[in-house]
């Protein structure tokens, strides 16, 4: 099982990195699409290569429309698509200021509890999103300027967030696993201490 899960989420980190190096390629080519086309209205360009600015212009040089719709939606997913792999490692932000100072069988406890919260917040916000989804698809909702129907976005954060839910869960269970038997099964990144 522990193999399982290592993949699941190890594939849903690639998802996320996928996804959030498109977002970045998108931005770059949006970014660079804005600068050209004020370039090519500039005085300057107008004045020294007027047929090239205009053709250019023509092509639709020029920012991608929607482009904040897209980052948007691609930025959910990537975020949810990156917490099985945190949930499994432990690699969430800590702060153990007080914890660090109690015996290693209380941080055990500590740990379990906190998982179980975890896998229960994981699990509620899964189910609203599913039903926030349900809610968008039968109002037709769509976006501003790229008109896509908004349950597009919900329904591709749907499958991450259930993955880290179950995944959410698969920690908790091995955790209480833990704590009763007394030996250690996941291995930790112990968090982004702070």
């Amino acid at each position: 099982m522990q193999t399982f899960m290592d993949r699941l989420a190890r594939g849903f980190a690639l998802l996320g990195g996928t996804t959030l190096s498109l977002l970045i390629v998108l931005i770059c080519v949006s970014v660079l699409g804005r600068s050209m086309n004020g370039f090519l209205h500039s005085d300057v360009a107008q004045a020294v290569v007027p047929g090239l600015a205009n053709w250019l212009l023509g092509l639709g040089t020029g920012p991608i429309n929607g482009d904040f719709e897209i980052v948007e939606a691609g930025m959910a997913v990537a975020i949810f698509a990156f917490f099985p792999i945190c949930q499994l490692r432990g690699a969430h932000a800590t702060v153990d200021i007080f914890t660090s100072a109690l015996p290693a069988r209380a941080n055990s406890v500590l740990r379990l509890i906190i998982d179980i919260v975890f896998a229960a917040v994981l699990v509620l916000l899964a189910w609203y999103l599913l039903l926030g989804g349900l809610s968008k698809l039968r109002s037709g909702q769509t976006t501003l300027l790229l008109q896509f129907p908004v349950w597009w976005s919900y329904a591709a954060c749907i499958i991450p967030l259930w993955v880290a839910a179950l995944v959410g869960i698969y920690v908790a269970a091995v955790r209480a696993i833990e704590v009763f038997s007394g030996r250690s099964i996941l291995l930790m990144d112990d968090g982004a201490d702070h």
